[in-house]
């Protein structure tokens, strides 16, 4: 049987982050005043930014890029791999990335398939999101639609 541990190995972190562990973390960078909750996990390529809150049980996979002043609420998931060829690729290079904006705030149970949201969106708890979100507002449902503006 071969074991892998899981901790925390090659983060870059700014002023006042805040861990909380167990956790597993590696290759990605948590910008100033970020805060991690326990049983997360966030892959390498990973960037959040400042004052970003990431909840328990979330699952953050390679290319996400969070922007500043998020809160991503528990068992929140990041998918990279849209299962194209009928399975999951083993291929980095066949993964997409997602780019969350500023003062974004994604529900617990939320699933983000690869997608661009811009600044100042709420995403519903449960919803899922699987096409860009381009205007601000609030968004709901599976699959996420627009309900309202901010």
């Amino acid at each position: 049987m071969t074991t892998i541990s899981s901790g925390i190995k090659n983060v870059i972190y700014g002023e006042n982050v805040r861990v909380i562990t167990p956790c597993n973390l590696y290759g990605c960078t948590l910008s100033n005043n970020v805060f991690i909750g326990p049983f997360t996990e966030i892959q390498k390529d990973v960037f959040i930014g400042e004052n970003t809150r990431i909840q328990s049980h979330s699952f953050i996979c390679s290319l996400v890029n969070i922007g500043k002043d998020c809160f991503i609420a528990h068992g929140v998931m990041f998918i990279n791999d849209l299962f194209e060829k009928g399975y999951p690729s083993l291929n980095e290079k066949e993964w997409k990335s997602t780019l969350i904006g500023n003062n974004v705030s994604i529900g617990s149970n939320a699933t983000i398939l690869p997608v661009k949201i811009c600044d100042n969106v709420v995403i519903g708890a449960g919803s899922v999101v699987t096409k860009d979100i381009t205007e601000s507002g609030i968004y709901a449902g599976n699959p996420a639609k627009k309900l309202r503006s901010l």
